[in-house]
């Protein structure tokens, strides 16, 4: 695995997104309010950072119906899950081979021509079609427990789909929208893109797959891994390209 030393401009980047493991919500949180302070407008990963931290705040604030029902599954699962994007992010930073989507993402982190809107939506589809498979099978690991199809900890898992599908499209309009409050890019974009790749698709998507790969083992697993990584990564590409 080749290593390179963060360039200048990304070294305090990549000192946030290294340091010790968030242990925490709120530790999550703080780290992603941290990053956002770093990153300029220019810089694509602002997007889907920010577009992360409303999610992240709205999970932690407003759970459905005021309660989970397996809260400690259910938080210790975000916080596995940001752990993936950190690491990723500082694995590319430090010169690491990172997973496919997560590549095509960073490496155009500076592009012209691309919306925040895309920006956003391609962390996205790296995130919950690489990571959330194997933060969910972390989790059961973690806390010794495979969870039951119609159990709490699915039932908590699809609750947050609900709040994804209030939350998504307004936070996408946020992001399009200049500092004046004047519509900065295309939002017709928003719904073509959610047309094109679909969240909780996805992340149901995620869930299955985090099952197949429970029952797989050496060369099986690492095959399965790989052909959905290169899916993940053309998928992000084609996000990025979008017109």
């Amino acid at each position: 695995m080749s290593t390179a030393s963060p360039s200048p401009a990304d070294q305090p980047l990549y000192d946030l997104v290294t340091g010790p493991a968030p242990a925490t919500i709120a530790d999550v949180i703080a780290r992603m309010q941290a990053i956002d302070a770093l990153l300029p407008v220019s810089d694509g990963l602002k997007w889907f950072n920010q577009l992360y931290l409303a999610v992240t705040q709205q999970v932690d604030l407003h759970p459905p119906g005021g309660a989970w029902q397996s809260p400690v599954w259910i938080l210790h699962l975000d916080v596995i899950f940001a752990g993936l994007y950190f690491s990723a992010l500082g694995g590319f930073l430090g010169g690491q081979t990172v997973p496919s989507a997560w590549s095509a993402f960073f490496a155009a982190r500076f592009r012209a021509g691309i919306d925040r809107i895309q920006f956003a939506l391609a962390g996205v589809n790296a995130h919950i079609n690489h990571d959330l498979a194997l933060a969910l099978l972390a989790t059961d690991d973690d806390l010794n427990v495979v969870p039951a199809p119609n159990g709490p900890e699915h039932a908590d898992y699809e609750s947050v789909d609900g709040l994804l599908d209030a939350l998504l499209p307004a936070e996408l309009t946020t992001l399009a929208t200049d500092t004046l409050g004047v519509l900065a890019q295309d939002t017709g974009k928003i719904g073509r893109l959610l047309a094109f790749w679909d969240m909780r698709h996805a992340r149901d998507l995620a869930w299955d797959f985090a099952n197949h790969l429970r029952g797989l083992t050496g060369v099986s697993r690492d095959v399965a891994l790989s052909a959905q990584d290169a899916l993940t990564g053309a998928l992000g590409r084609a996000i990025l390209a979008a017109a």
